[in-house]
């Protein structure tokens, strides 16, 4: 970002205790990396004949979707999760630390980061709407931005429940170790079964919690050392592999790992039991490279750069979206009214080698759009409730939960314009605050 910011990371990675496991924080960076970079890949402004369309590259370049196999890294998230969890509850259980204490300190990082997204869209959508009822603005377009632009939140909101159920899922792999990811694995595949084989569409969005459950556990395991050496690891990355190249040749499942339009089924929305294929295989060839990767991050500007990275890492990736809607919301026009050089880097056709050397300066420009919103917003990931502050009740937290997942998840499935007035969907943009309310603020339990 900037040189401050550098030499305040170089100061806090110096500090890093020795037992800390590095590779973890790595592979949070890294992933959340990837997917902004895939996000960002994804679009393609294309102008020709002072015509200018934003297309899905998945759809215009077909063999592009093999790509997401090594774009879509939720499932890297929710290994890193659950070894970051399994530590965190381990952790309150030798403090004899209670549900509720430990279960807002897992939040404090997760909730506040997001109110200012949804505040900033809130007024985005009040001006468009006001705009309405002068220009002939269409509402899908609102529509559809603000699904995009809060679609990380999504990934909130199923890790969010991941985190509320880790007491539960710890002692599920404490008492059955690796029979409760089976477990869970076969749930996912039935629920793909009955959904997929005997049309109950509906039941597909079970594996939302299965899925992700079971790449957790992975993550349990992996903390506790039961995943193996390298040897072991690869054989869940060639038996992952192995797995869902024999699914995609069902006929059944999409080749992309993420939703395309036009296609009927998605291995993404719902997850299908692809995805928690390609996580076993992601796990195996990732866990194969750890001892390597903890010694190169022993020293040297990776492990300051991890750092850097993991301090606005909610920030980010709450803002990448944002960043690249309203890059577009400028260059958008130049495809109609810019003069020849503007219309001659929007000229390129999608897929061939011009276009692709021009995706550099593509990101290059992006990455310069997102630091003001990281510089701007990143106060809100470091504020903190003190240490030793009294918790909320567990009952508290927990409504505070629902009331954030719940608005989060109607905006991100429907976003923001409504039918009636006042044309925003106000419930819930303001769900989220009041759920983060209920979090932070009320009665305390000493």
């Amino acid at each position: 970002m900037t040189l401050p910011s550098w030499t305040r990371a170089a100061r806090l990675a110096a500090q890093t205790p020795p037992e800390r496991n590095r590779y973890v924080d790595l592979l949070r960076a890294a992933s959340i990396c990837l997917v902004i970079l895939g996000h960002w890949l994804v679009v393609v402004i294309h102008a020709q004949d002072n015509h200018t369309a934003i297309q899905d590259v998945l759809s215009v370049i077909p063999w592009t979707r093999w790509l997401t196999w090594l774009f879509q890294v939720m499932p890297v998230f929710f290994l890193v999760g659950g070894y970051v969890n399994g530590l965190g509850w381990q952790s309150a259980q030798r403090r004899q630390e209670g549900y509720a204490a430990w279960l807002a300190r897992r939040l404090q990082r997760l909730i506040l980061p997001v109110l200012p997204v949804l505040a900033v869209w809130t007024l985005i959508g009040a001006f468009f709407t006001g705009l309405l009822h002068r220009i002939s603005f269409p509402v899908i377009l609102l529509k559809n931005a603000s699904q995009f632009a809060l679609l990380p939140a999504w990934f909130l909101v199923v890790y969010i429940l991941m985190i509320l159920l880790t007491p539960l899922s710890y002692r599920a792999w404490q008492r059955y170790g690796f029979n409760s990811f089976w477990a869970l694995a076969a749930a996912a595949a039935l629920v793909d079964l009955l959904a997929l084989g005997a049309g109950w569409r509906l039941l597909g969005w079970l594996n939302y919690l299965f899925v992700w459950l079971a790449v957790h556990q992975l993550g349990f395991a992996w903390q506790a050392g039961r995943m193996g050496g390298s040897r072991r690891c690869l054989l869940w990355a060639a038996g992952g592999l192995a797995a869902l190249i024999a699914l995609v040749s069902l006929d059944i499942y999409p080749i992309s790992m993420v939703s395309v339009g036009g296609e009927e089924i998605s291995n993404s929305l719902p997850p299908r039991i692809t995805l928690l294929a390609l996580g076993a295989a992601q796990t195996g060839l990732l866990l194969a490279l750890e001892r390597p990767a903890r010694r190169l991050l022993e020293r040297g500007a990776l492990w300051t750069a991890t750092v850097l990275i993991n301090g606005m890492i909610m920030t980010v990736f709450l803002w990448h979206v944002t960043a690249l809607e309203m890059t577009i919301a400028l260059i958008f026009p130049l495809g109609h009214f810019g003069g020849f050089e503007a219309n001659y880097w929007l000229s390129f056709v999608p897929g061939t080698a011009a276009w692709w050397l021009t995706r550099p300066l593509w990101i290059g420009v992006l990455v310069v759009a997102l630091i003001p919103f990281a510089a701007l917003f990143n106060r809100f990931e470091r504020i903190g409730r003190a240490q030793h502050a009294p918790a909320s009740p567990a009952w508290q937290l927990l409504l505070g939960c629902a009331l954030v997942c719940f608005g989060l998840s109607t905006l991100t499935l429907r976003g923001i314009p409504t039918a009636t007035w006042p044309g925003i969907n106000l419930l819930a943009l303001g769900l989220p605050f009041a759920g983060a309310a209920l979090i932070w603020f009320g009665p305390r339990r000493a």
